[in-house]
């Protein structure tokens, strides 16, 4: 019995030494079912998960890495920003976010983060959003793909006398299209209108919105009317990159065939992608439920573009796209992914896809967009193949798992 304790001794003290390395350690399993590639797949986690499997650990002083050690771009949300944390439990954070290229056929990866003793350095910023108050009240966001703005009550304010004021009331959704990864959200508004409507080797704002839904904006229908929203009324960021932004938008009463209907938006912009999240929270009174439309407008482009439009609705993959050729512009895509899709309509200045909801219930679809001169998508196959992609990966998420199966 002792020789049998002594040779087993030796095996123990290794197993402690083990254990004492993975304390400082969390290992993360992610899989996926598809066999296409998932470049830029977006992993969150808990960071209730992280301190509980690192007491202690510190957003400045952890590494997330791959199979193979490479050091990911990570972000950790603060939901919760004014709380006390005398425990270091990091009880003010939401997520532990990170991303990965999985390959074709590629349908899962480990990774792990680790406590690490030096300091983090700050990752560049691929995903950003804010108020926009030089511009009176515009809300603007990006990626390193594609931007995107929307108009607050100023722009929809009477013009003061001999002011020259812009008057708009819209909540339509605005496209930037970017020939660069970089955020130019605040050099465009630096340099003003009269350039960023040019392309000056950035890219250009060329998609005219007006009082249409621009590119996936909502409203109320009732079969023949489009009941739509003024200006945002007030804006909430939630998290700002580098890796997800998500902020929100809210949206005063407004009468839809004498139904008052509020809402609120949720952005969720993720670097690497043509499309953004949004799940829109409605709020009324009376009926069960109602008609909700999303639109593309028909009209998108400048002045002289003499455009030709080709417009898609796929119903297997629910989603309504257009694809413009433009005079001089290039090509663009614009797409709505809308998963509870239940069909299409139209009005005067809008395609539409469908889909009910019911009060205090959000409903969550995918709008996005595209420019031949920035992006592979250089056609109207391509981005209809893109799209199909998007869609399928959104009807199958990946599974994280804690520790190794």
């Amino acid at each position: 019995m002792k020789q049998t304790l002594r040779l087993l001794a030796i095996p123990l003290a290794l197993l402690a030494a083990g254990l004492a390395s993975a304390a400082d350690k969390l290992t993360i399993q992610v899989s996926h079912d598809l066999n296409a590639a998932r470049p830029s797949e977006t992993i969150t986690l808990p960071w209730s998960e992280v301190n509980k499997a690192l007491p202690g650990a510190l957003i400045q002083r952890i590494a997330v890495k791959d199979a193979k050690g490479k050091v990911l771009a990570h972000q950790v949300t603060n939901i919760a920003p004014l709380s006390k944390d005398p425990k270091g439990e990091g009880i003010a954070y939401g997520e532990l976010i990170f991303q990965y290229d999985f390959a074709p056929g590629e349908k899962q990866a480990v990774f792990s983060v680790e406590k690490i003793d030096t300091l983090v350095p700050v990752f560049e910023s691929k995903a950003y959003g804010r108020y926009i108050p030089e511009r009176l009240d515009d809300f603007a966001w990006e990626n390193d793909k594609i931007g995107h703005r929307t108009y607050g009550p100023a722009l929809e304010a009477p013009a003061p006398p001999g002011s020259n004021k812009e008057v708009l009331r819209s909540s339509g959704l605005d496209i930037w299209f970017k020939r660069v990864p970089y955020s130019i959200v605040d050099r465009w508004y630096n340099k003003g209108h009269d350039h960023y409507h040019k392309d000056e080797g950035e890219g250009m704002d060329m998609y005219n919105v007006g009082r249409s839904r621009g590119c996936g904006g909502t409203g109320i229908w009732d079969g023949q009317t489009l009941y739509t929203s003024a200006n945002y009324a007030t804006w909430k960021v939630i998290a700002n990159g580098p890796v997800r932004t998500v902020f929100e938008l809210a949206y005063s009463n407004w009468d839809a065939a004498g139904v008052k209907v509020s809402e609120v938006k949720r952005f969720t912009v993720d670097a690497g992608h043509y499309f953004d999240q949004i799940e829109s929270t409605f709020t009324f009174a009376g009926p069960a439920q109602l008609k909700v439309a999303l639109g593309l407008n028909k009209t998108p482009t400048d002045k002289g573009q003499n455009p030709v439009i080709k417009l898609a609705k796929n119903q297997s993959n629910p989603s309504l796209t257009q694809w413009v050729d433009q005079a001089s512009n290039g090509s663009i895509g614009t797409a709505i992914i809308l998963p509870n899709a239940e069909g299409y309509a139209e009005d005067n200045l809008n395609h539409l896809i469908l889909a009910t909801v019911s009060s205090d219930k959000p409903l969550r679809y995918y709008v996005g967009a595209a420019w031949d001169k920035a992006s592979p998508y250089n056609s109207d196959e391509k981005w209809q193949a893109y799209v199909k992609e998007t869609a399928e990966r959104m009807q199958h998420p990946i599974k994280v798992t804690l520790g190794k199966p």
